[in-house]
């Protein structure tokens, strides 16, 4: 598609352009917008229809929205801001600079610029700050046909009309919720809190947004209302701010886990020092606790001297630890991100690695005694490395089952006792176990 559009571009073909991006996608044009120079990307977003240009200006990166925003006139602004639901243009002023966040407020109406920065006053996590306040409301003594000539009228700005929310006839509690199926399917005299359902599930503004979007995964919802302390309903959460709320929290916790500061630049956007600063910290502490498993090798100096075969096994046996341990590290934080496991289940959770350890540690033990009684005719090496092993894995699975656990109930992210900080850890106490099962075994 990006070949197309530069072709029609080369030649100047604004007519067929026009006529093609009529017929395409909006979010394939929102991407090839991304990817066109600077100069083409205002050629092509003046060609689109009126009615989708808002839609696909949404979609786009923030690096090419704020490219428009500084080519576009302040006329061109004022109908994209008009047409903008309010949880995109919040989107757009938290990304652009203040220079031109101040242009994109002045060519606001005065009741979108006020909503714009209500919206803002809200915590960064909190579910305020993700809400839309676009939603088809009506009053529990409407009659369906009422409401079928509210959603007429007003429907055409809401974010979503599937989900209709009812609120009392005096301060907007929220009261009930129910469908656009239930309308069409119940008289056009009833009253709405005759066919509403009561039992309705919401949020507070200040609930954590991370927490807003499990719940649409546990009950399967495409909005969810946010309401404040007073129970009042103030906005919804719909299903695509709720996913792409999922999306930045796995990215983080993935670059947690790979021990790095999280980033909220793109990889290829983000400068080289910015990357630097954000990986130096945890090498640097990673690096200096390894010191301690260098002050164990060399306090058992006298053991490699009397038998320097063992050096040899030290890689293995810290690798298989590190290995052990980054397994049961993130099956348990994904276990913990899910609610799948609270803090409350950490011995649950124990008995349940330890005799995962035993299976697996007794397996390795077996397999790597044969082939070093095979390759050595050693039988007392033999036993070491496989009681070693047995011990390193049950070891290294409790860490890595505990600590993320530990971290939950201290409120801290158990990304962070992913693999880099497990394998640090079970390093130096593998090489603990290790020299001390040769020395009680191989009279060294």
């Amino acid at each position: 598609m990006k070949e197309k559009i530069i072709e029609y571009l080369a030649n100047e073909d604004f007519k067929e352009l026009k006529s093609f991006l009529s017929d395409a996608n909006e979010a394939d044009i929102a991407e090839c917008l991304d990817e066109l120079d600077k100069n083409d990307q205002a050629v092509v977003f003046r060609l689109l229809k009126k009615d989708e240009a808002t839609d696909i200006f949404a979609r786009m990166d923030p690096d090419t929205q704020e490219n428009l925003i500084e080519t576009l006139s302040d006329k061109e602004i004022a109908s994209i801001i008009s047409k903008m639901y309010i949880d995109d243009a919040v989107d757009l002023i938290d990304e652009l600079p203040a220079n031109l966040v101040t242009r994109v407020l002045d060519n606001s109406s005065v009741t979108k610029r006020q909503a714009i920065n209500e919206m803002l006053k809200y915590p960064e996590d909190s579910a305020g700050s993700i809400m839309t306040t676009e939603y088809a409301q009506l009053d529990e003594d409407d009659t369906v046909e009422d409401a079928f000539d509210k959603i007429r009228r007003k429907g055409v700005n809401k974010e979503t009309i599937y989900t209709i929310y009812v609120t009392d006839s005096g301060d907007r509690h929220l009261v009930g919720v129910t469908s656009a199926k239930d309308l069409l399917l119940a008289d056009p005299k009833t009253k709405i809190k005759d066919i509403m359902e009561e039992n309705v599930i919401s949020v507070t503004t200040n609930e954590d947004k991370e927490e807003v979007a499990k719940m649409f995964d546990k009950y399967d919802f495409l909005a969810m209302p946010v309401v404040d302390s007073e129970n009042r309903l103030v906005g919804i959460v719909t299903i695509d701010d709720a996913m792409d709320v999922m999306s930045e929290e796995n990215e983080e916790d993935f670059e947690k886990m790979a021990a790095m500061a999280p980033s909220e630049e793109d990889y290829m956007k983000e400068s080289v020092f910015s990357q630097y600063k954000n990986r130096i910290v945890w090498l640097l502490v990673l690096m200096l606790s390894s010191i301690v498993t260098g002050k164990i090798i060399t306090g058992y100096e006298n053991a490699f001297e009397a038998l320097p075969i063992l050096v040899s096994f030290i890689p293995m046996i810290m690798d298989t630890g590190g290995n052990c341990g980054s397994q049961a590290s993130t099956m348990v934080i994904r276990a913990l991100a899910t609610d799948e496991v609270e803090p409350k289940d950490i011995l649950k959770v124990w008995w349940k690695e330890i005799r995962i350890a035993m299976l697996v540690g007794g397996t390795l033990a077996i397999v790597n005694g044969v082939r070093i009684f095979i390759q050595y005719h050693d039988l007392p090496l033999s036993i070491v490395i496989g009681i070693t092993l047995l011990f390193t894995a049950m070891l290294a699975k409790s860490l890595g089952c505990i600590l993320p656990i530990l971290a939950k109930a201290l409120k801290l992210d158990p990304a962070y006792m992913a693999s880099p900080m497990i394998t640090t850890m079970v390093d130096a106490c593998s090489l603990v176990i290790f020299f001390n099962v040769a020395l009680m075994l191989m009279n060294i």
